[in-house]
């Protein structure tokens, strides 16, 4: 029963987020037409009263009331047109709809981490009941405050007697029914059907019974309900045509069929064996139901009929082709797939292999490149499984655009360009806040707070912020450009200097000075605003960056903009590496890191007495990082001249590291080191997690961007 109820409670949170993501998005494409069309209306409508009803469903009381509200006000909007809302009044409405956007997603945010709702909703509801008082009078008010009442009446457990009282009316008095199907696959059917139930008993005057009963509280008639619907007894055609109304707006509804049945004739007396038989035809006239008496309707009335019925069907089609799975079972497949993967690798490269003749190994050899060719295939489908695009997140951008430059009074577009580029659904999730914190420093540092300094500039009095992501092939790059004031080099370095980061003495390229942004406590502003001024903005981009294996790049040019850059991997969970022998151990190094390999001789080799080892490359000194060192192992290469040099660059460090011999390039697993290492210091030693090798060996993976302040102590290079 509670992993039913889990279950329950992770649908209603992934229905609900997803509908105020969409939401948003309407919102801010109507501010900018400063209006909302026919079918924006309608929308907003049916995403509020599916809030409305979910929220009930679950005993939200608060969210639904809300909902419930806002719904009340679109309801008069869609009855009156937009023409009921003057000019000078939209902007009020959009803040409004922004508002409840973010009580939503505040009240969502307590429910995901366990948290109580806030009960206190007395000043928002006043706002919206104000706002409706405006355009429509009192008289709006009384009557939603009526159908408040009539909401919560229906969210108390019904009384007991009243299953017998709908059973016994139903043959005898009503004989207008409709029942009605839901979408294959959208799960509490029983609680759904409920849902549609309440919402028409909102609407109807009449009273009205429906079956099957006590759908609220039998989670067993789901799986009847999936497979034959749910059906309504209506007294009059008024009611039914009500009732068509309401399911027509609810997103979980397939489609419906309105039944006309001949009441049920009961005698005046009827006798005790007499009422056997009405009980017992009483299933079978519901078994005829779809194939009942009907009356007669117009030829052009039919038609439209099955053209909804058409439509119903291709929406439902392509609903049906899409699926939601727990994250959690994908990281399972991964892993499972990540050891079918190592599995392969170790069964084709045994050594036992060997012993066995030349002719008898035809047949492995064939079934093993077909065995790999399934692998490859295996791999790359879990794969995509987890991969999603990008526009979710950078269509939240819009929001932080839209509401800094209200309140800093700075006009500014965003342009989003690929935001279909799929990424890892975990790298998503990771690189959400280090998109916004970029998005508000473009808002709040780059883009001009004077539209005049920006025309005598040469530029647009509106200022652009440029979204855009790119697939590569084995990684992702994520530029957020402004055409704003730039980075001030000189600026920055005079206030590293008096913080201490850095020398007075020391010559620095202008990419060592932008990366001094990136250092944690490090800030332009001189004073601390709502959106910055504290230090915790670049340093948190960069962490969160490379926990996911990715680089953060800057580069500006004063007076005309900064462009910010994320190369990001495509999972996390599969990477390119390659294989370095140090002695009788084997170590990854990422391939995204590399930028060259080199021989090199002893007399290149400069020994500085305060920095170590450095090597000159391309009229630049690089320091050198000699792996047998820095971890204690017996080298084969002994000499400089017997091994080879690896360049490898990250976000702000380049440095060479100094391996034996270079073993090829491979797609490795990242496997997760075991907890009880880390006691041991193994993450500031600069190793990240282990890869199992084709042969059985353990290699592990080298974190590029730590290894050379665990070898030297000195991040200045």
């Amino acid at each position: 029963m509670e992993n039913n109820s889990d279950s329950v409670l992770e649908m209603y949170l992934y229905e609900t987020n997803t509908l105020l993501e969409q939401l948003d998005n309407i919102m801010l494409s109507a501010e900018q037409a400063d209006t909302l069309s026919e079918d924006d209306v309608n929308e907003i409508f049916r995403i509020m009263h599916t809030l409305k009803g979910s929220a009930a469903m679950m005993e939200f009381e608060p969210l639904m009331t809300i909902a419930h509200r806002i719904e009340d006000l679109f309801y008069l909007i869609r009855e009156k047109t937009m023409e009921v809302i003057p000019e000078q009044d939209r902007p009020q409405l959009f803040d409004l709809l922004f508002k409840s956007i973010d009580y939503f997603r505040s009240e969502v945010s307590k429910i995901e981490n366990g948290e109580p709702l806030s009960n206190n909703i007395d000043n928002f509801l006043n706002t919206i009941n104000t706002f409706i008082d405006k355009i429509n009078g009192e008289a709006a008010e009384a009557q939603a405050q009526a159908q408040l009442e009539a909401q919560a009446q229906w969210l108390l457990p019904p009384p007991q007697a009243a299953p017998a009282a709908q059973t016994s009316q139903a043959d005898a008095d009503h004989r207008y029914s409709l029942r009605v199907f839901l979408d294959e696959g959208c799960g509490m059917e029983n609680l759904r059907a409920f849902m549609a139930v309440s919402d028409v008993k909102d609407q109807c005057m009449q009273e009205f019974t429906y079956e099957p009963e006590n759908l609220e509280n039998d989670p067993s008639l789901s799986e009847s309900i999936a497979e034959n619907g749910f059906v309504m007894h209506f007294s009059s055609d008024n009611d039914r045509k009500q009732a068509i109304q309401v399911v027509s707006g609810l997103g979980f509804v397939k489609n419906f069929q309105e039944i006309d049945e001949e009441p049920v004739a009961q005698p005046a007396a009827p006798a005790e064996p007499a009422s056997e038989p009405a009980k017992a035809a009483e299933p079978a006239k519901h078994e005829a139901a779809p194939a009942p008496k009907k009356k007669t309707e117009p030829a052009a009335e039919s038609t439209k009929k099955e053209t909804s019925n058409a439509q119903n069907q291709a929406h439902h089609q392509i609903k049906q082709s899409l699926i939601s799975v727990n994250l959690s079972k994908l990281d399972q497949l991964m892993a499972v797939v990540g050891e079918i993967v190592i599995t392969e690798a170790m069964v084709t490269a045994s050594p036992d292999l060997k012993e066995i003749d030349a002719a008898k190994m035809d047949n492995f050899n064939k079934s093993a490149r077909q065995l790999r060719k399934l692998t490859d295939e295996l791999q790359d489908i879990s794969m995509s499984l987890r991969m999603v695009p990008v526009s979710g997140t950078f269509q939240k951008m819009r929001r932080i655009v839209r509401d800094m430059g209200q309140k800093l009074g700075r006009r500014a577009k965003l342009t989003i360009i690929g935001e279909d580029t799929e990424i890892d659904k975990t790298i998503v999730d990771a690189i959400s806040d280090p998109i916004m914190h970029i998005v508000r420093n473009s808002m709040d540092h780059g883009i001009e707070p004077d539209e005049q300094m920006r025309i005598a500039a040469g530029k647009n009095p509106e200022g652009e912020i440029i979204l855009s992501a790119q697939n590569t092939g084995s990684e992702v790059i994520i530029r957020i450009e402004d055409d704003g004031e730039g980075v001030d080099c000189d600026a920055v370095l005079r206030k590293a200097i008096r913080q201490g980061l850095a020398n007075p003495d020391t010559d620095y390229s202008q990419r060592e000075i932008i990366n001094f942004l990136m250092m944690p406590g490090f800030s332009t502003n001189t004073e601390v605003t709502e959106f910055s001024g504290r230090g915790v903005g670049m340093d948190v981009v960069k962490k969160n960056i490379e926990s996911v294996g990715g680089i953060v790049l800057m580069t500006s040019e004063f007076g005309k903009g900064t462009c910010t850059t994320l190369k990001i991997p495509l999972t996390t969970a599969i990477m390119d590496g390659m294989e370095v022998s140090v002695g009788d151990s084997i170590f990854t190094i990422p391939l995204q890191n590399i930028r060259q390999s080199f021989n090199a001789s002893e007399a290149e080799v400069i020994h500085d007495a305060m920095q170590g080892e450095m090597i000159s490359k391309m009229d630049n000194f690089y320091p050198v990082v000699r792996l047998h060192e820095l971890y204690g192992l017996q080298p084969k290469a002994s000499k400089t001249d017997d091994g080879i040099f690896v360049w490898v660059e990250t976000s702000e460090n380049s440095y060479c590291l100094f391996v034996d011999e270079l073993l090829g390039e491979q797609q490795v697993v990242i496997k997760p080191l075991p907890t009880y290492l880390n006691s041991f210091g193994i993450k500031e030693a600069g190793i990240v997690g282990c890869t199992i090798l084709g042969d059985g060996n353990i290699s592990l993976i080298l974190d590029v961007a730590s290894l050379l302040t665990s070898n030297t102590g000195f991040a200045g290079y």
